[in-house]
Parts: structure tokens; sequence; C-alpha cells
């Protein structure tokens, strides 16, 4: 840190109890100067050489035959007067970024111009700002944090505004010529991890590019903004850098940040400072993360911040939400709602997700009136891709909800039922987790429930859980059940039989939603479904298995195959005894699906010879 010494004589001041402070002198003091509740017994000459207000105060007082000064708005209050005084008597006093910007304001405020002596102590402390203070990396930080208390008088010095350039100045300057200190605690990136030699040979670390964001969250919000706003207009630093700083100050500054939740505190405060990080945004897309803008907005909500706040969170959000993981996107509903997630925001989002598209040939875009921020094209088929089994992992979370309404899950499935996906398994997920959780629902509800899924696009696995879900419409069953047989006629090499009627009816109706564009059926068919989708249906799997007393006695590391075995034996039995049902029902030409019965009960009564060799609704047993 950088210091200043001023005067040479030895420090004479003396205290008696708590309120006296005196000069230790032969010569008697002959004026007391109080300042707030502390008497300064001094002499007249010192102060009078140096000072023009207490020349006018002590002249006044003259008048009056009175010895006694009064003082009670000195920035700083005693201790920089008495620092002021000391220097008065040419005692040594130093001078250092902690208090340097309070013995100016006090300067100012005593008059110690240079019209009143040469060399005064205004002068001396603007050329130990100038020349030491501005110039420090660190000192220039402190002098800008401490400066807060001497608020407005430090803004008509202008030290604050040549605080804020010199230190973005600093920030902005090529990362070859930073040679001063500064703190950095955070991981680099790869390409700053070397070693470089410089043009004397000697070998110097790298120094990262966003070297200066740590130190930079010492300051209270309203100054940091004022550096950022600066750092911004020099247009130096890539966007990046600067979402850097905004991630660094929202994790220094907001408690639990990184949890996705802030402590109850100072409201108020908080409430500032999020505002304020969303405020100096950069407007690219990609500047932040996405889970980054997720835990601001979670924040945003919790300390209230006003709509055009979490509205422009939702916007950038939406741009790049492909990036958002599920527990990115669980955002709590407010207190008192009856949901346990607020489903709604969500939906927002996702519908800012596809403005990018249906905007394609317009500069920006806009919601609720604010300006877009991203330039317009064509969302990518694997960002479309990643934002469906985004939203697929999300229902399946909010399905476990019991007072989730079924037009909030319906809604948002729907929002991306235009996205054409391989394979279904996590929508079939979601959809069983809220049939589940749901039992009351009505059977108009569980057939547009159902209309969200594909049953070709079903991994084998889930087609197994399908077919002995009893939570599922029989038509759903049915589906899974033909488009399962004809996923093993192709497997096998045999041909294919032709899709009956009835099927087909069911197939168009069912699936009419949920893809889009012309797809190729062996496409279909060979769709594989993610080791994540999956996990979920295994587990519920495993018990099946087990119910079936497969694989116990195999301890030697084959136990999955024989599990596999009786599994797809299962299926296959449960094809063939679906056969001569399914020849029923084309042959009805689709009279089931025009009764419009879901039950199995109304659907197995068309035959009562061919109901005997179908497996009772009441046979499909849940393995949930």
């Amino acid at each position: 840190m950088k210091f200043m010494k001023l005067g040479s004589k030895p420090d004479t001041f003396q205290t008696d109890g708590n309120n006296v402070r005196y000069v230790a002198s032969e010569l008697a003091s002959d004026i007391v100067v109080n300042v707030g509740d502390i008497k300064f017994y001094l002499h007249k000459f010192p102060l009078l050489s140096k000072s023009s207000r207490l020349q006018t105060l002590i002249s006044l007082n003259n008048e009056e035959n009175v010895d006694e000064v009064q003082i009670f708005d000195i920035p700083g209050g005693a201790n920089t007067f008495e620092i002021c005084a000391k220097f008065c008597y040419g005692m040594t006093v130093t001078l250092n970024a902690y208090n340097v910007i309070a013995t100016r304001c006090a300067a100012e405020y005593l008059g110690m111009h240079e019209a009143i002596e040469k060399g005064n102590l205004i002068y001396k402390i603007d050329v130990f700002l100038s020349s030491s203070i501005f110039r420090s990396w660190k000192d220039s930080i402190i002098l800008l944090q401490t400066s807060k208390s001497m608020l407005p008088l430090v803004e008509d010095l202008k030290v604050v505004s040549h605080c804020i350039e010199s230190i973005a100045n600093k920030a902005c300057v090529d990362v070859s010529k930073v040679d001063w200190s500064y703190t950095y605690n955070r991981k680099k990136l790869p390409e700053e991890n070397g070693i470089e030699s410089n043009q004397n040979g000697l070998r110097t670390r790298l120094v990262p590019k966003d070297w200066w964001v740590e130190d930079l969250c010492e300051l209270e919000v309203d100054l940091y903004k004022s550096v950022i706003t600066n750092i911004k207009s020099k247009a130096v630093q890539s966007n990046e850098v600067i979402g850097e700083a905004l991630k660094a100050y929202a994790y220094r500054r907001l408690p639990n940040f990184s949890k996705g939740m802030i402590q109850c505190g100072d409201v108020s405060k908080h409430r500032l400072i999020v505002e304020t990080i969303v405020w100096l945004l950069p407007t690219e897309k990609g500047s932040v993360p996405c889970r980054f803008l997720l835990k601001l907005l979670k924040a945003a909500i919790f300390v209230e911040s006003g709509d055009r706040t979490k509205e422009e969170l939702v916007k950038r959000i939406g741009q790049q939400l492909e990036e958002a993981s599920v527990s990115d996107i669980l955002i709590q509903a407010p207190d008192g709602a009856a949901t346990i997630y607020d489903v709604s925001i969500v939906q927002n989002i996702v519908r800012v997700f596809f403005i990018k598209d249906h905007n394609a040939e317009i500069e920006s875009v806009g919601l609720d009136e604010l300006e877009g921020i991203r330039k317009p094209g064509i969302l990518s088929d694997a960002s479309k891709l990643m934002v469906a089994k985004l939203i697929d992992g999300y229902l399946a979370e909010i399905a476990k909800d019991p007072n989730l309404p079924f037009s909030e899950f319906v809604n948002l499935a729907e929002l991306v039922s235009s996205i054409s996906r391989p394979a279904h398994d996590g929508l079939y997920r979601a959809i069983d987790t809220y049939l589940k959780e749901h039992p009351g629902i009505s059977k108009g509800e569980k057939k547009r429930i159902c209309k969200l899924m594909d049953c070709r696009k079903l991994s084998v696995d889930a087609c197994l859980h399908a077919v002995q879900n009893e939570r599922l419409p029989l038509r759903v069953v049915v589906q899974v059940l033909y488009f399962e047989q004809l996923r093993t006629a192709a497997s096998s090499g045999t041909s294919t039989p032709d899709i009956p009627r009835g099927i087909k009816d069911l197939n168009n109706e069912s699936n009419g939603s949920s893809r889009s564009g012309t797809t190729n059926p062996e496409d279909e068919l060979d769709a594989v479904a993610t080791a994540e989708e999956l996990k979920a249906l295994r587990k519920e799997l495993a018990s099946l298995r087990l119910s079936n007393g497969v694989g116990n006695n195999d301890k030697d590391g084959d136990t999955k195959p024989s599990m596999d075995k009786a599994v797809m034996g299962k299926v296959k039995g449960l094809l063939k005894s679906k056969k001569s049902f399914i020849k029923l029902w084309a042959s009805k030409g689709g009279q089931g699906e025009n009764s419009g019965s879901d039950s199995s009960e109304s659907m197995s009564s068309a035959n009562p010879e061919e109901a005997k060799s179908t497996p009772s609704r009441n046979r499909r047993h849940s393995v949930s």
C-alpha cells in the first residue's frame, strides 16, 4: 500500500479522558476548538497560517471576546480534524488509501488552499493521489470504497470520477502489461495456465483475462455499477469477461447464491444487487451461462424484483434454454401458491425459445415491450431436441406434485410437441408419473395426455413397462403391442405386417400433434432412448423382473442377460395373446374408437369368445 508522510516534528498531541485533546507545549493554549463532543486545546498561530475557515471563525470570536470555536459538520469528524491540526503544527502524519479521502474533504472544509500558504495540505494530497494512489490498482479500489462515506462532497472534488477512470483503465490494459498484485482464487482457462518468456528471457506466468474481477467485488453495488459501466464503454474487454465479473460479484454479494437461493436479510439491498447485475448484463447471447441466468431469476423472484427485471431474465434464458438442466428450471412457486413449482414462468421461457423461429426475418424480437437482444436466425435441430428432452425431464419432476393442474402439464408438453424426437421414453415417463400421482383425472383428460406420446418411438424397456401399466388407456396399450410386433418383425428380417385400419386410425389421432413433417418409418422403429431417459424406467423394470422370479439364483454376472430373455419372453407372450384382439379391432374398422370408450371392459365386450383369449385389463399390473 502506498503512503505519504507529512511533517517532521514529533507528535505531541495528548488526550485527557475521552473528550479532551491538547498539545503538550510550554505555551499555554489560546483557542478551544469543539469538534462534536471533543474539545481541542490548541494555539491560534499555526492554525490561522493554514486554514481560511479557522481565520474567519476566530476573527468573529475575537470580536465577541470568545476563545472557543464550534465545528460540527467537518467531514470525518474529530479524527480528520486532528490530522489537519497536526499538519498545521508541522507534526508527522501518515496518509494512505484508507484516510486520505476523508482528510482531503476535511482540508477542503477548512479551506487549506494554496492561496493561504504555498504547499498547503490540499495541494500535497492532490499530488499524492495523482502520483501514487491512482496509479495503484488496490489502493484505487480502497480509496473508491472509502469515498462512499464522504458523498456528496467527494463528488464535487472529482475524486470519485478520477478513481473510477483509473480502475477502468487498468482493467482494460493488455494482460502482458499487468505487473501489479491482484487477487485471483478462481479457476483459470486452460490456455491461461501456461508460462511464457518475456524479452529478457525470464519465464513469467500468464495473467488471466479476468484477473481484475475479484478485487472489484469489494465495491458497494452503486460504485461497482459505475466501474463496470466505464469498463464496458471502452469496448476493450470481451462480453464473456464482463459476464465472469458479474458472476463473481453475484456469488460474493448474494448469500447462498451458488446454491440457487438467497438468505433472508436486507431484502432491499439484495434486490438492488440483483437488478444492477441484470442491468449490466451484456446484450449478446452466451455472455453468461444459462444456469447463472436461472439463478438470477430465482433470486429476483425471492427478493421481489420488478416485473421488468424478471421479464428481461426470462427473455435471456429463452435465448439459450438448450444449455439448461432440469434442476436449473425447477423454480419454486411463490409463497401461498397451491403448486410446488412455478410452471407458468417456464412456459414463458419456452415460448421465448421458439420466438427465434417465428421471427427469423426481423432484426429483433419483443416481449412485453422489451427490445430484442439476439440476432435473428433459425433454431438448429440439435437445440430443439435438447430443449424437448429438457422439458420431458421437467414434466417428469413437476408431475410428482399432486396439486399440479392438468392444463399446466398438458399446455407445457404441447409447447414442445412439434419437436421431433428419436425416442419418447422421457415423455412416457412424465405421463406415467402424472397418471400415478393424479388417479382422479377423467377419461377424456387421460386420452388427451396420452395423445402427446408416439408409441412407435418407445424403446423395448418402455414398451414392456407400458403394456403392463394399468394406468394407461387400453387403446394406448394396443398401440404399444402392435408397434412392438412391427419392431420385432423388422429386427428378425421377416415381412412387416400391414397396419390394420383401426390401429392406423388410432395412430393418426394420437400422434398428429406430436410429429412434425414426414418421418422415416425405419428411423422411428430404430429409435433408441438415451441412458438418462431409461434409467428411471429400468428401476421399475427391476421390480417386475424380480417379481417374475428371473435371475434370482444367478450370481456369476449373467443375471442381466437372463433377465432380459425372460422379459422379452413376456413381451412376446403378450403380443401373441393380443393378436386375436387386434384382428377384431381392425375388422371393426375402428368402431371402438368411435364409441369413445377408453376402458378395457367396453373394448373386450365386443366379442365374448375373443375376450376370453385376451388378458383381462385387471391382470395388467402396475410396475411403478
